[in-house]
């Protein structure tokens, strides 16, 4: 029985879906006008072992993540570029092909870390007209105003807005949170907005209040709903989101509808460096492809994240990266030795559950698996490691075909020689020396295997 944090209520509970063994699933998914960061996928990977817990439970998953191609801006004062439009213009290239090549590389990371894609993606570009149709019943219900750059939601008129972040709207300063400038309350955001120059924007589009594109914010209570239904299950994300474009959403959808916008709110913590979160606005840190360069594997970082609780923040470097592939390999190299005795430990797989039903305690669920592999007594190894792996998604099972580079196999074929010539001095020097390097040799009597250290 799952038991999820809700951020809504600030406290744990027993998930209760709207339909019986079915989930409906919201992801706020990525901007794509740059890679995605390693910080940016921590959350997905959030998201992934979610989706695959309720897959491990025999549930119905509808998972949507977004593709936010237009309308977000450099500030969430809803001021400055459009960071596709700014993005095109830098490389010189059509706003289009900028979204559609790093939404390619971006899903090229999902497979790389085994996260699996959506049911659904949508793009903002895509549903322009839900977004249009959004706004049109906020301004019918009286939610709106105009100014000279856009339509405006009036956050005054939403009771409780701020009820997620537990925001004090009065206690918000004009010009801390966001600039006032013709805006009523400093909280209030954009919904629709106006090409300053007509024409000049690569995407744009003709509305009932004039040519424009929508805000951030719109996109995804539009594109949920029209997915997912008016109310639906779990909405996921960063922490980021909690004060800013997650508020914006329930006080546009529930302003909307009448309803209740979603059950449960699951955020993830910040991956930091040096105790400061990690962001593209900083430069970020890696992306997986950069990491790859350096040695790593993209599932090592996966690892790495399940190590420590979603909703904690995680340190980053490339020694604790290190550590973390270093234990990887461990444990897969002891899994590649195990023999299947075509039995589940049910034991090990009922703490497994109890672990990931409680709030998705992945660093205890980990752990549970280290105990099954180093407990000399336990059966069924194999068969409940695989279990554990649906939710996992560490490939822990799969044999690997290992690369060996060239200096390594010419340092291989000296110590045969030399075993051969029974020089075991030198035999030894030569497997140290190929240790050393990262590589060890296990010699049996049908030869001998070369595996990672």
């Amino acid at each position: 029985m799952l038991k999820p944090y809700n951020t809504l209520t600030r406290k744990k509970e027993i998930f209760k879906p709207i339909k019986d063994k079915q989930v409906g699933i919201y992801t706020c998914g990525p901007t794509v006008y740059w890679y995605q960061h390693i910080g940016n996928l921590r959350s997905y990977i959030l998201a992934d072992i979610l989706k695959k817990v309720f897959l491990y439970h025999n549930y119905k998953v509808k998972h949507v993540i977004n593709v936010t191609d237009v309308g977000h801006l450099t500030s969430d004062a809803d001021t400055g570029e459009d960071k596709i439009e700014m993005a095109a213009a830098k490389e010189g290239k059509k706003a289009e092909d900028i979204a559609n090549f790093y939404w390619k590389i971006f899903r090229e990371d999902f497979k790389k870390l085994r996260i699996a894609e959506p049911d659904i993606w949508c793009k903002a570009t895509d549903n322009i007209k839900e977004q249009i149709e959004l706004i049109k019943k906020l301004e019918k219900k009286g939610f709106t105003y105009k100014t000279n750059d856009g339509i405006y939601y009036d956050t005054s008129k939403f009771k409780n807005y701020g009820k997620l972040a537990k925001l004090r709207v009065e206690g918000l300063e004009a010009g801390k949170r966001i600039g006032m400038k013709e805006k009523k309350n400093v909280t209030d955001f954009a919904l629709w907005k106006f090409s300053e120059k007509p024409g000049l924007r690569q995407q744009e589009w003709k509305s009932p209040w004039g040519l424009g594109f929508p805000g951030w914010h719109v996109e995804c209570s539009a594109m949920s709903m029209k997915y997912l239904g008016e109310n639906f299950d779990i909405h996921t994300g960063g922490e980021d989101h909690i004060s800013v474009h997650h508020t914006n959403e329930i006080a546009q959808s529930e302003a909307t509808t009448g309803k209740k916008f979603v059950n449960y709110w699951i955020h993830g913590a910040f991956l930091t460096f040096r105790g400061e979160k990690v962001s593209k606005s900083k430069g970020g840190l890696y992306t997986i492809e950069e990491l790859e360069r350096l040695g790593f594997k993209p599932l090592a970082y996966r690892y790495f994240c399940l190590g420590a609780h979603y909703r904690s923040p995680l340190d980053f470097t490339l020694d604790n990266l290190k550590n973390a592939q270093n234990s990887y390999e461990r444990i897969k190299n002891i899994i590649s030795e195990l023999k299947d005795d075509k039995k589940i430990n049910k034991k090990y797989l009922q703490e497994f559950e109890k672990a990931i039903d409680d709030n998705l305690d992945m660093p205890k669920a980990i752990s549970i698996l280290w105990g099954l592999l180093r407990d000399g007594n336990a059966y069924g190894k194999l068969r409940t490691i695989k279990e554990m792996d649906k939710v996992f998604s560490l490939d822990l099972s799969k044999k690997e075909n290992l690369k060996i580079p060239k200096e390594i196999i010419k340092l291989v074929n000296e110590r045969e020689k030399a075993r051969k010539n029974k020089d075991y001095n030198e035999s030894d020097k030569i497997r140290k020396e190929i240790r050393d390097k990262g590589y060890l040799i296990e010699d049996s009597d049908s030869g001998y295997i070369i595996k990672k250290a």
